[in-house]
């Protein structure tokens, strides 16, 4: 699953704001504020946000010793 700061690396790599993000994933902009505060959330929740995030562009990378993180897909040619 997606940690808030992993949220909030990736609105800030695709320039989306909470709105935005909450309206690509159909949840409220307060779920996505309360995520990224590191509050709980639905795995559901947090599915939907990945998805979303991840077809605007974003990869999550998984903790490997230096920390979770995001990073842009490339683009295909």
């Amino acid at each position: 699953m997606i940690t808030g700061t992993q949220l909030r690396m990736a609105r800030a790599a695709l320039k989306m704001g909470v709105r935005d993000v909450a309206a690509a994933a159909k949840v409220s902009p307060a779920t996505v504020t309360r995520i990224e505060a590191d509050q709980p959330a639905n795995a559901s929740t947090l599915a939907a946000i990945r998805t979303a995030l991840e077809a605007a562009g974003v990869e999550f990378i998984a903790e490997n010793g230096g920390g979770a993180g995001v990073r842009l897909r490339k683009r295909q040619q």
